[in-house]
């Protein structure tokens, strides 16, 4: 069993600290935590309800995981205090480790924490959406699910901004790494690997601290089918910088990461939006199996922007067979122009059943992936919602061909 598997699954969660400490026991609260919920406070009666323990050694069992929210001398002592008594693993949230120069202070921590895996220093811990355990000294944005995407950073704010996202994105669990000074992006994956809950794998990095292990990872959950998609910073000179102070990682030539990421697999992204939507694609239809692709709308404007938008990928837009122009010809207008991507104008727009044929038409061209475009407008309650018709449709016509 991976190290890190008892802490970031835990029954038991304890939290360290004060107000920090009460932040992530009401964030555990709020994903509906059914394990053990203990605090520790020698200076206080409870933290939202939660009566406190004064001691680590006064709990009624080992924590599998805890969240240590003090100073980051008293850190030190507490992460030692749970390596020996056989604690699942730590997250230590304080800064003021080798990020801001304090060499002697992480070889102490490292030291203290021994065997026993840590997240951090300078770390907001990870949310658990699978299991409803939140080490997280901070508001956030997760429900429970049953599966979805891992994603790991290095940035704490970026971490709290992932999960107020409203894409629709499924995330199974939310990790920062901090300092990395024991646990980084390559033992996170490590962890999350072989779990069939975990659909797909992001990572937005500064810098790696265990190549040989990034490349075991990389290559692993390439063999296994599960995508990894990496946003990578600090490829400026400016963000070089402000990343070696942020987590004392040195974020490395751009294009070496470059290359790394094309032999090993793994996609890379250049900003947060596609960051998350690539996920979200691929959490859904895991690898793709190849390059062509489909598009269908009602606008023309529509389908000249996507044709645009592919123009300098790999991605290919397939001609139509004869078959598929025969087949769409029972549905669309003689005005419509028959093409990939395709603009099927609105002359079938609310016809549910000219819509599913037209749509069946065309996933029949055996594509790797076929796009709806269809913006969706909120629609009063006893208004008719015609969009609804034409994504149902499309989903019809999918389930027809096993698309």
């Amino acid at each position: 069993m991976n190290p890190l598997n008892r802490c970031l699954n835990p029954q038991s969660v304890a939290v360290v600290g004060g107000a920090a400490a009460a932040l992530a026991i009401k964030a555990c609260q709020k994903l509906g935590f059914d394990g053990d919920l203990w605090a520790v406070n020698a200076r206080r009666e409870q933290l939202e309800g939660i009566p406190c323990y004064d001691s680590l050694e006064s709990l009624p069992g080992v924590p599998d995981a805890t969240l240590v929210a003090v100073s980051a001398e008293a850190s030190i002592e507490i992460v030692a205090q749970l390596a020996a008594l056989g604690a699942g693993g730590a997250v230590c949230y304080a800064a003021g480790f080798r990020e801001a120069g304090n060499d002697d202070r992480h070889q102490r921590l490292l030291a203290a924490a021994g065997d026993m895996p840590m997240l951090g220093p300078n770390c907001h811990g990870f949310v658990n959406a699978l299991c409803g355990a939140a080490l997280w000294p901070e508001w956030h944005g997760l429900t429970r699910v049953e599966s979805g995407v891992a994603i790991f950073t290095g940035s704490g704010n970026l971490a709290v901004n992932i999960s107020m996202q409203n894409r629709s994105l499924p995330i199974a669990l939310l990790a920062t790494v901090g300092n990395q000074a024991m646990a980084g992006f390559e033992h996170l994956m490590a962890a999350v690997i072989d779990d069939q809950r975990i659909t797909a794998i992001g990572i937005h990095i500064e810098g790696l601290s265990h190549l040989p292990l990034f490349v075991e990872m990389a290559s692993r959950a390439a063999a296994r089918g599960k995508p990894v998609i990496a946003l990578k910073t600090g490829r400026s000179e400016a963000g070089a910088k402000i990343t070696l102070s942020h987590t004392a990682t040195l974020a490395g030539p751009a294009e070496l990461y470059d290359a790394l990421f094309e032999r090993l697999g793994v996609g890379q992204v250049q900003d947060l939006e596609t960051f998350l939507e690539a996920l979200r694609l691929l959490s859904v239809t895991g690898p793709l199996g190849g390059r062509r692709i489909a598009s269908v709308s009602c606008s023309g404007g529509e389908a000249s922007l996507i044709a645009d938008l592919v123009q300098h990928t790999h991605l290919e837009f397939p001609e139509v067979t004869a078959k598929q122009e025969a087949d769409l010809r029972q549905t669309l207008n003689d005005y419509v122009s028959i093409s990939n991507p395709l603009d099927y104008h609105t002359f079938i727009w609310g016809d549910r059943d000219r819509l599913r044929q037209t749509f069946t038409a065309m996933l029949q061209g055996q594509y790797n992936l076929t796009l709806l475009l269809l913006d969706y407008p909120e629609v009063a309650p006893g208004e008719e919602n015609t969009w609804a018709i034409t994504g149902e449709a499309f989903a019809e016509a999918c389930e027809q061909t096993g698309q």
